[in-house]
């Protein structure tokens, strides 16, 4: 098996850690950047890992 689809989960998950990261402080005014990049790393990883699920389910691509 190849490590790929653990490596688009942890980058799921890292997205999702952004999302909860209570920023304080000098960088309080990066909060919203921070949102959003989390929220982006969200979305582009689950999209990505839904594609090669659908490739492989398809015949198309293999793991």
């Amino acid at each position: 098996m190849n490590s790929y689809p653990l490596l688009f989960l942890a980058c799921i998950l890292a997205g999702f850690s952004l999302l909860r990261v209570p920023v304080t402080g000098f960088l309080a005014p990066l909060s919203p950047l921070v949102t959003v990049i989390g929220v982006l790393t969200v979305l582009l990883f689950a999209f990505v890992l839904i594609y090669h699920g659908l490739m492989f389910l398809a015949g198309k691509k293999k793991f």
